[in-house]
């Protein structure tokens, strides 16, 4: 964690940014192209002068909201959708309300949003004795159940009495961290920012398991993970959170829910959580009866075979040039973010040879990195030869322990000696393999005469 506290932001939200948003596009942008139920606005709701005063003088809402299929997400043209856009849009049909969503990056931030008073209100948030502290939760309008996320191949988990002694990976103020800490003081909790990084401890077995909403959980690649059973006796119900201080808008809320139709409610929730099933029609030859057409049943079959093969292969095709396509773009990403970190920044293989480095990589020893790339300390130019087989014999030994090191030091570069704040950690794969180091420093010494500058 001194990582995140000691180093640059930025550089924590590289790292975060390879353990989230893997698969949340594809099923839920098919989802949001179901037609949503028609409304009927204002039926059946009815609100007092206090509360119409408040609509007229607050008409818009803050919402603060987290992506998270099939309740909250970005689709392919960057909108909100989902369940709870949909139930907010008919609300807002009702009562003259507009609710702005405003982003949040984990469950942690969102909270402090609230508390802070940079939003009115959230959909997402379970109800805990910590939330009530600061938050009034409406009626209940659907809900669903909490399921254990584990390592493929263990045993399937079934009860948090069986993570007795064993690491618990769950974001930061997750809705049961509480009673999990109160009721089971033998389970090691490790926190983290976001389900993601949550999902890639238990992945590299730095985590047992974690916990999961049923609804999202199957949205996501299973990679190195399996889903066990769901938590026994613990449901999570869905309520709108709003800020206690704003009772009239509750109220509203309340009045709202109460209006809308349970068939329209259904609706949402079934074209959400259920999706559409179409109807599977017989083929031909399911209903061919009597020996007289077997020959004609046998090539039907054949012919039908064939055709499923190819839309297999064809499907398979689709599938890959998509994932390819992905990866492009997360790995043009990766690149625009390290080119925006303004100090050096490097990964190297388990040889120490260079694979990848920013911009500022670059200028800081005005060379390109195809000039760099596959090249150990002591093969280039970069440092003098003394100060590169230094580094090369830390960056070795740093492979060998798998230790990270953070460190305040005096390095000698090839336009004199630097104070620099050094650091770099081991990396690994999805199978929990060490890959190579990631590393950079910064210029402890040019910030504090920049900083003097400022000052005079």
């Amino acid at each position: 964690m001194l990582f995140f506290t000691k180093g640059k932001p930025a550089l924590g939200w590289i790292m975060g940014m390879a353990l989230m948003h893997w698969g949340q596009g594809a099923h839920a942008a098919q989802l949001a192209a179901f037609e949503t139920p028609p409304a009927n606005p204002g039926k059946g709701l009815v609100l007092d002068a206090q509360e119409l005063k408040w609509i007229k003088e607050n008409p818009r809402v803050i919402v603060a909201t987290l992506q998270f299929p099939l309740y909250l997400f970005r689709n392919e043209l960057g909108q909100w959708n989902g369940l709870n856009h949909d139930i907010l849009q008919r609300i807002a049909q009702m009562t003259g309300l507009e609710f702005v969503h405003r982003e949040s990056f984990s469950p942690a931030e969102l909270m402090t949003m609230l508390e802070n008073g940079e939003a009115d209100m959230t959909t997402l948030l379970a109800m805990n004795e910590e939330r009530r502290d600061f938050l009034s939760f409406s009626h209940a309008f659907g809900g669903s159940g909490w399921v254990f996320v584990g390592r493929d191949g263990e045993s399937i988990l079934h009860s948090l009495e069986q993570l007795e002694g064993k690491v618990l990976a769950l974001p930061a103020r997750h809705a049961l961290e509480a009673q999990i800490r109160r009721d089971y003081p033998a389970i090691e909790l490790r926190t983290t920012k976001t389900y993601g990084e949550a999902r890639a401890l238990v992945e590299s077995r730095e985590a047992y398991a974690t916990i999961e909403n049923e609804t999202g959980v199957h949205l996501y690649p299973a990679g190195q993970l399996q889903v066990g059973r769901g938590l026994e006796g613990i449901w999570e119900p869905d309520y709108l959170a709003v800020r206690q201080d704003l009772v009239l808008l509750l109220s509203i809320l309340n009045k709202a829910l109460e209006a809308f139709p349970a068939e329209d409610m259904r609706a949402l929730r079934s074209k959400w959580m259920a999706g559409v099933t179409p109807v599977q029609v017989p083929s031909t030859w399911e209903r061919l009866s009597g020996w007289g057409y077997w020959c004609m049943t046998v090539m039907v079959l054949f012919a039908l075979l064939s055709l499923l093969w190819n839309r297999r292969l064809q499907v398979q095709i689709d599938q890959r040039l998509k994932a390819e396509a992905v990866l492009k773009d997360q790995v043009m990403l990766q690149r625009a973010l390290m080119d925006a970190v303004p100090d050096p920044i490097f990964i190297r293989d388990l040889q120490g040879r260079l694979v990848m480095c920013n911009k500022s990589y670059e200028d800081q020893f005005a060379t390109r990195f195809e000039k760099l790339r596959g090249k150990r300390l002591d093969e280039c130019a970069a440092f003098p030869a003394a100060t590169a087989e230094l580094l090369h014999g830390e960056v070795m030994e740093q492979l060998r322990t798998g230790q990270s090191r953070f460190v305040d030091r005096q390095l000698m570069f090839s336009g004199g000696l630097r104070e620099v704040y050094h650091w770099s950690v081991p990396f690994y794969g999805a199978d929990g393999q060490l890959r190579g180091l990631l590393g950079g420093w910064i210029d402890v010494g040019r910030r504090w005469r920049r900083s003097d500058q400022s000052l005079a």
